[in-house]
């Protein structure tokens, strides 16, 4: 029910108990305040929202008055203005007077106030609390000398969160905030959502990073700003957790069109970056986006997938691996006429001819490479493009998304021997069961993922030893810490920090000469810089080597394209566009072999660039499923902190060294809920409204453009 109230002359309608502070802060009458927050319920504890009400004694905490139909209020008098004062002086008798080397310097809610106020704390005896900050606790820091006891941070633990970690202590005549017996944070189950930090209006509770307003959301959400799609991680995770498995792929399906694939292979940088990783362990994230993904029919996102009319226009998208899938996938869903040229049997790249199926199974990848076809791409097969300038002349746009097939072989004696294989040959020719020319006894050269997938594919063709030797540092080496461990498991022998010498031989390899090194450092221009340890020169044995220390662009040299560094595709600065008209290019074979995610990125980005060059705005983002707001209150989970992460579940060993059978199932359908649970939800730190500044109002009560 309505009711009428009037707050310095202006008549107001507003909901009958509603409060008083927020209904004039609403329509534009700023009164000061510094324990209220909307989202909290009031205490009325400092004082400083105190107004008059006509017929009534004294004065009242507008955070604490319930409107009543025909209330008189006014925000300023002379009696309002000597108690605010005082109030406030009170209040910075106990806070440190070193606002320009505070990290909140600036952003802080209380500083803003005292430059409204005009006020100091001459007039008061000032005191130190002398409490010693904390920074024991992950992600936040606790300077209980700057509390100024507004009690927000214990109302967001305890009312907003529910989790209860944060109370009101006495450490002789001081009061403070803390933990029970002054525990650890984890060990009182905080949930280190941030809520505290978010809503403290001094510098009390902060972030351990400083950051400013505009890096706030990809500091605080770092495994979707790190994504090189950015994927929303928190949403999708919190729907795993709550079993809406359909409406998680839905979210993924929004910047990722093959999650079944990159639930496998991605580099997950995202748990790299996992803020729960400074509690005790990242989460999951590949896993649960793989569970989420196997476990739906796909039909949500499907239904809800966009598709524009048709526009007329043609392109043509030469190469089938990730990138060029991803780029052709977004044009055709914007109406435009689409043809993938793909050299090899089979869509995929270096998904389906680079990756081994142990780790990344063929009828996921040709799966995924369906939803093309659903969208109306038209697939060539088994065509290779050597003249792409040439499509020119029948399609109104062509994107180059070749990859990197060409492996590179380092100029060192014996190179040209008998049974010297190239990476890319050798894996190309185990996805399709050709013969690979390797023998019985294999040394790979190279550290990187590529390399132990070389190395750990040779196990499983029988090899009966297999080295891998690599330049840097065993803590250096380029291989993701997963595929070390386990190559180690299955008998791959590992040398770090080696030269290559020369392969030994006369027509046949017979051996490898390496030495080892003492430092592996780079100059300025990326020149590597090696010093060898004296006297370290040593031979193994070997009847095959397979070099893995690169790979490079395969196109023809009178392409017309112009070319960048080792090969590359060269484009202009900002753009996917080559030297030629209406000719683009992205992926690997623009910056180099890197990741599955980075090409889906990329081609994503292509896709978008190409949409305006032919006439459209260029938009390709969908929104597959509604947005919920979720619950700010997420209540105490006894143990929180120390969640132990989710294992991937593998086949042992003696089960995996001697087929190409998958290797790994994730994670069990009993853990996964659980390994979903362990997120932070950062996210929710975004809901919570953020504070209201004098300046954010004019003079005539009127809120101010921000």
């Amino acid at each position: 029910m309505k009711v009428t109230i009037t707050i310095d002359g202006k008549e107001l309608q507003v909901e009958e108990g509603s409060n008083v502070l927020e209904a004039a802060l609403t329509n534009g009458i700023y009164i000061p305040h510094l324990c209220h927050h909307p989202d909290l319920p009031d205490l009325g504890s400092c004082r400083l929202c105190i107004v008059e009400i006509e017929g009534r004694e004294g004065v009242h905490p507008s955070c604490k008055l319930p409107a009543e139909d025909g209330m008189k209020i006014r925000t300023q008098s002379e009696r309002i203005a000597s108690l605010r004062n005082l109030a406030m002086e009170l209040i910075l008798a106990a806070h440190p007077e070193d606002c320009s080397t505070c990290p909140k310097y600036g952003r802080c809610e209380m500083q803003t106030l005292i430059q409204y106020m005009g006020v100091s704390a001459a007039r008061m005896h000032t005191r130190v609390k002398g409490f010693k900050q904390n920074e024991q606790n992950p992600l936040y820091i606790h300077d209980m000398n700057r509390c100024v006891l507004c009690g927000r941070c214990v109302r967001a633990c305890n009312d907003l969160r529910g989790v209860g970690t944060l109370q009101y202590n006495k450490a002789g005549m001081e009061t403070y905030v803390g933990t029970l017996h002054d525990k650890l944070l984890k060990d009182e189950d905080c949930r280190f959502c941030g809520a505290c930090a978010e809503v403290c209006p001094t510098g009390t509770i902060r972030d351990v990073i400083n950051f400013t307003p505009i890096e706030k959301k990809d500091t605080l959400i770092p495994c979707q700003a790190n994504c090189p799609v950015h994927t929303d991680v928190p949403r999708y995770v919190r729907l795993v957790k709550e079993g809406k498995y359909a409406e998680a792929t839905a979210v993924i399906h929004e910047r990722l069109p093959f999650p079944e694939c990159l639930g496998r292979v991605c580099s997950h940088v995202c748990e790299l970056n996992c803020r729960r990783g400074e509690v005790n362990e990242p989460v999951s994230i590949r896993n649960i986006k793989r569970y989420a993904a196997e476990h739906t029919d796909n039909s949500l996102w499907q239904k809800n997938s966009k598709m524009l009319p048709k526009t007329g226009k043609k392109v043509c998208v030469v190469g089938g691996g990730p990138a060029g899938m991803a780029a052709a996938f977004y044009l055709a869903k914007q109406g435009h006429d689409v043809t993938l040229k793909e050299a090899y049997p089979a869509l995929g790249g270096q998904m389906h001819y680079g990756i081994p199926s142990y780790r990344l199974p063929r009828e996921i990848v040709e799966k995924e490479a369906g939803y093309l076809l659903d969208v109306g791409v038209k697939v060539e097969t088994n065509c290779r493009v050597e003249q792409p300038v040439g499509l020119r002349g029948e399609f109104d746009a062509v994107l180059l998304a070749i990859g990197t097939h060409q492996g590179v072989l380092l100029p060192m004696e014996g190179n040209k021997l008998k049974n010297v294989l190239l990476n890319s040959d050798f894996l190309r020719d185990a996805a399709m069961e050709k013969e690979t020319g390797m023998g019985k006894k294999v040394v790979v050269l190279g550290g990187g993922n590529v390399a132990f997938d070389c190395a750990r594919t040779a196990v499983r063709l029988g090899a009966e030893e297999v080295h891998l030797a690599c330049l840097e540092a065993r803590e250096k080496m380029l291989a993701d810490d997963e595929e070390i461990e386990q190559a180690m498991e299955e008998g791959v022998k590992i040398y770090p920090a080696r030269t290559f010498e020369k392969i030994l031989g006369t027509e046949c390899v017979e051996g490898v000469q390496f030495s080892k090194i003492k430092s592996f450092t780079f100059d300025e221009n990326r020149r590597a810089i090696i010093e060898k340890e004296e006297g370290s020169e040593h031979v193994i044995a070997a009847d095959t080597v397979i070099f893995a220390t690169g790979q490079r662009t395969k196109l023809a040299e009178d392409s017309g394209i112009e070319r960048g560094r080792a090969n590359s595709i060269a484009t202009k600065e900002g753009s996917f566009a080559t030297n030629v008209e209406g000719v683009f290019a992205c992926g690997d074979c623009i910056y180099g072999t890197q990741t599955v995610v980075k090409a889906v990125a990329s081609g994503r980005d292509a896709a978008s660039e190409i949409d305006r060059y032919l006439g459209g705005d260029g938009d390709i983002s969908e929104v597959l499923v509604e947005t919920e707001t979720p619950s700010q209150y997420i209540g105490r989970v006894p143990g929180f902190g120390d969640l132990k992460r989710a294992g991937e579940q593998f086949l042992p060993v003696e089960e995996r060294d001697h087929d190409m059978r998958p290797i790994s199932a994730g994670i069990c359908d009993a853990e996964i809920c659980g390994e979903a649970a362990r997120c932070l939800q950062c996210d929710l730190r975004f809901g919570i409204t953020g504070h209201r500044l004098w300046s954010d109002y004019t003079a005539d009560g009127k809120e101010a453009a921000v």
